[in-house]
């Protein structure tokens, strides 16, 4: 006899408690890998400013690569999570062998590069005699194990496409945990083990890639079966990753935008004095803890929209985006009262200095009361995504940042200083959160109507 079906329960089960369900681990495992990652950097900081500002230079090239990486995954995700909700679990092993290859290959070339350019390269970058030695020591180590990071992040978006959101958000908890552990050991020596400085957290943060790899591979190999031990032929190997790389580039790119619009912001602020670009430094920091909720969401929520779409659910894909719009406004309303009323002691907490805590309280005060429109110019990105649009997001984030964010900011400073420039900022959220909206309502009618042609 044939076997029954398998139930999907991201086709079959309610939307709000499935979103719940995927959404809490992923929450749960960014912040045990945040709070690593801030103990990774305490630890760098104890040998120095030298090498502190070191691995500050290091942050355009690894975020390049990690945007690639990033990008690979959300079009992992959105291929995968599309052929499993038509039913073709086969295809779908198939792509998810592809996109781990890919992901391989991309980032060996652009290692290999990158190891052989580091001096010339970090030089054009503004680095110096006193911070050149200690960039080749970490990016050495961190090139040649940079295919061991790429691995897990394919991996879990991999695990996501299927609706399992626990197994990737423990897999990130653990990597972060042994990291966090081994970086003392390794950086200032224990027992037989030299201190090892630099090197020391860059072999840290490789041994743990390799392990949560390792991990990894045996979760999707042997225990789930997601992938293909054979290598797939050249035809269906192409066909796989161009699906992907379809979708992954263009992310990619998107996720690159970011850092380049807050350059220019910076930029900006800085006419206001030292003490506004501290203040707007420890508002961004602020910023990526009050979204947190919002940044899971938009791990958990394209896998859910891909899955219905690829099976025709598109009335679940719809109530699925307005349930999460709905939701960050009233979460992040709550967030902006909370750090409102908490806004003097965080001030106090990260300055010493009463200009810089008042304008640290002025952001608190002005900039979260729009996260939660920010949530939704967030979730509308990664659901064009998942539904297979890509230039859609890239050009919803051109416009996000360099019409709106950007210029209302510039204006708003001119007009009103450093608080217009503040205010600047949330009406441009204001004025995005509502172009997005719409433009996801519309594309959303046109869906309906081709599938009921």
């Amino acid at each position: 006899m044939p076997s029954e079906p398998k139930k999907n329960d991201l086709l079959t089960q309610p939307i709000k408690p499935t979103l719940k369900r995927m959404t809490i681990p992923m929450v749960i495992g960014m912040i045990a890998l945040m709070s690593f990652n801030l103990v990774d950097t305490f630890f760098i900081g104890l040998l120095g400013t030298d090498e502190l500002a070191a691995v500050s230079f290091t942050f355009p090239i690894t975020f390049t690569l990690i945007s690639l990486t990033i990008g690979l995954g959300v079009g992992t995700s959105a291929v995968i999570a599309k052929t499993l909700g038509s039913g073709a679990e086969d295809k779908a092993h198939l792509q998810g062998t592809s996109a781990l290859l890919l992901s391989i290959v991309l980032v060996i070339i652009l290692a290999a590069a990158g190891y052989l350019v580091t001096e010339p390269l970090f030089i054009l970058l503004g680095s110096e005699e006193n911070t050149l030695p200690h960039i080749k020591d970490y990016m050495h180590i961190w090139y040649l194990g940079s295919v061991f990071l790429a691995l897990p992040m394919i991996g879990n978006a991999i695990l996501r496409a299927s609706g399992d959101t626990k197994t990737p958000s423990s897999i990130m908890a653990f990597g972060g945990l042994i990291n966090a552990i081994l970086d003392p050991i390794l950086i200032f020596g224990w027992g037989p083990i030299s201190a090892m400085g630099i090197k020391g957290a860059a072999i840290a943060s490789v041994i743990s890639w390799v392990i949560s790899s390792s991990v990894l591979m045996y979760i999707l190999v042997v225990k789930r079966g997601l992938i293909e031990l054979t290598l797939p032929s050249w035809h269906r190997l192409k066909e796989s990753t161009f699906s992907i790389l379809k979708i992954g580039l263009p992310a990619a790119g998107a996720n690159m935008l970011t850092p380049i619009a807050m350059s220019i912001l910076t930029a900006i602020i800085a006419r206001f004095g030292h003490e506004a670009v501290a203040a707007f430094g420890v508002g961004q920091r602020i910023e990526s803890i009050a979204s947190i909720v919002v940044l899971a969401l938009s791990m958990t929520l394209p896998p859910f929209i891909s899955q219905n779409f690829g099976a025709n659910q598109t009335n679940r894909v719809q109530q699925a985006y307005q349930i999460v719009s709905r939701f960050v406004l009233v979460w992040q309303f709550v967030v902006y009262l909370i750090l409102a009323l908490l806004a003097p002691w965080i001030a106090k907490a990260f300055s010493a200095e009463t200009q810089v805590q008042d304008l640290i309280c002025a952001f608190i005060w002005i900039l979260p009361l729009a996260y939660g429109l920010q949530g939704i110019v967030i979730l509308t990105n990664s659901s064009f995504n998942a539904l297979h649009q890509p230039m859609v997001s890239v050009q919803l984030s051109i416009l996000r940042l360099f019409v709106f964010y950007v210029p209302f900011a510039y204006v708003g400073g001119l007009i009103g200083g450093i608080l217009g420039l503040f205010a600047g900022c949330v009406i441009a959220n204001l004025c995005m959160a509502g172009v997005s909206y719409l433009r996801f309502s519309r594309y959303f009618k046109q869906l309906q109507h081709k599938v009921l042609v």
